[in-house]
C-alpha cells in the first residue's frame, strides 16, 4: 500500500500554512506552531490522518464505488485532472456549476448536449449544418468541454469526494453534505475543518504539495481497484469450480 514519508511532505512543503492573521481557530489541533508569521502544520499529525483517508478511498474503491476530484484554484487545475485521469475517475477543475451534485439530473442533460456535438464533429454529420451554426457548435463545445469534460463518463452521482482547499470549493463540500457524500479534503490553516469528513492537514496552495497528496489520494483509488479486480476473479474461478463440483466436471471418472 502507498505510504506517505515526513520526508516527502517536508521537501513539498506541505507544513507551510497560512499567515497567522489569516487562519481559522478550528484548525488549532492541526498545528504545531508559528514561524516568521507563517502557521507551521503539524506534519505528523499529516502523516496520521492521511493514513486514515488512504484507508478509507482505497476501501471505497475496493467497494466498486467512483470519487470525483475537485479543486478549480490555478495551483490544482493541472494535478487534478492528471491524477484523476490516471485513475480512472471524474473531476471538475474549472468552475463548479452550482447544482453540479444536488441537481445532477439536469447537468446531465447537458453532458448529453455535449456528447451529442462531439459525436457530430467525429462522423462528420456536423458539415450538414452552415458554417455559422457549426462554428456556434463549436464554441458551445469549448464551453461545456471545460466545464463539464472531466466528468462526462459519470452517470451517476460519485461515492466520494477528494476537495483541495475547501474554503474555496464551499459550494461543492455543501452539495456533497446535502447528498451525504463523504469529503476527503486538503484542509489548510484558513479552513474550517467541520464539514470533511477525512481532513488531510496540509498547504493547499503550494503545487507541489498539491500534486504529492493528490498522486497519493489516486494511488489509493488504483490500489483498491487492484483489490476488487483481484477479489472478483477469486470469486468467480470459487463460483466456476463449485459449479463444476456440482456438474461432476471437476471430478476425474473412476476407471
Amino acid at each position: 500500500m502507498s505510504n506517505i514519508t515526513m520526508k516527502e511532505l517536508l521537501e513539498a512543503g506541505v507544513h507551510f500554512g497560512h499567515q497567522t492573521k489569516r487562519w481559522n481557530p478550528k484548525m488549532k489541533p492541526y498545528i504545531f506552531g508559528a514561524r516568521n508569521g507563517i502557521y507551521i502544520i503539524d506534519l505528523q499529525k499529516t502523516v496520521r490522518l492521511f493514513k486514515s483517508a488512504y484507508n478509507f478511498v482505497f476501501e471505497a474503491a475496493q467497494a466498486g464505488e467512483t470519487m470525483l476530484f475537485v479543486g478549480t484554484k490555478k495551483q490544482a487545475q493541472d494535478s487534478v485532472a492528471e491524477e484523476a485521469q490516471r485513475c480512472g475517475m471524474f473531476f471538475v477543475n474549472d468552475r463548479w456549476l452550482g447544482g453540479m451534485l444536488t441537481n445532477f439530473s439536469t447537468v446531465k442533460q447537458s453532458i448529453e448536449r455535449l456528447k451529442r456535438i462531439d459525436a457530430m464533429f467525429a462522423d462528420g454529420t456536423i458539415e450538414a449544418y452552415t458554417k455559422k451554426e457549426a462554428l456556434q457548435m463549436e464554441k458551445e463545445r469549448v464551453k461545456l468541454e471545460k466545464t463539464l469534460g472531466g466528468i462526462k463518463g459519470m452517470n451517476k452521482l460519485p461515492g466520494l469526494l477528494f476537495v483541495i482547499d475547501p474554503k474555496n470549493e464551499e459550494i461543492a463540500v455543501s452539495e456533497a453534505k446535502k447528498l451525504g457524500i463523504p469529503v476527503v479534503a486538503i484542509v489548510d490553516t484558513n479552513c474550517d475543518p467541520d464539514n470533511i469528513d477525512y481532513v488531510i492537514p496540509g498547504n493547499d496552495d503550494a503545487i507541489r504539495a498539491i500534486r504529492l497528496l493528490t498522486s497519493k489520494v489516486a494511488d489509493a483509488m488504483i490500489e483498491g481497484g487492484q483489490a476488487r479486480n483481484t477479489q472478483l476473479q477469486t470469486d468467480t474461478e470459487g463460483a466456476e469450480f463449485a459449479a463444476g463440483e456440482e456438474t461432476g466436471e471437476g471430478t476425474v471418472a473412476e476407471a
